[in-house]
């Protein structure tokens, strides 16, 4: 068993990031859906999709969700859920924190929410001429 990725986002970020990292990987070696939250959507119809996703992915290790901004909808939607021992909720979705967060399969629910805030941290870096620094 492995912990499932839900990823919410406004309109169709997260589909675009999680077809990108597929791309990437060749592969998606963790159960995955996207839940895309557009302006006019009912935040009741989301919630309720919201908890039909949690189901569908829950394979008995947990829930991992990425939510594309902290205060937005689709973060206030996310954390609503984050008082549930079997979900971990992390916003600032990026293509790095979910490329690292699939390229640790085995690792339980609370190391991958480490690996996706470092993913996530890790991927802003400053490039200039001479190299790259983080900040």
């Amino acid at each position: 068993m492995t912990v499932g990725v839900l990823l919410v986002s406004h309109n169709n970020i997260g589909t675009e990031l999680i077809n990108t990292a597929r791309q990437m990987l060749s592969c998606c070696p963790l159960p995955t859906k996207v839940l895309s939250i557009a302006t006019m959507d009912s935040p009741e119809a989301i919630r309720l999709e919201l908890d039909d996703d949690l189901k569908n992915l829950d394979q008995g290790n947990g829930i991992l969700i990425l939510t594309d901004m902290f205060g937005s909808t689709p973060s206030n939607i996310a954390c609503a859920v984050s008082d549930r021992d079997d979900i971990r909720v992390v916003s600032g979705l990026n293509l790095p924190m979910l490329v690292r967060v699939l390229n640790y399969p085995a690792l339980d629910l609370d190391e991958l929410e480490h690996k996706a805030l470092s993913g996530g941290q890790e991927g802003v870096v400053r490039c200039h001429h001479s190299g790259y620094s983080r900040k």
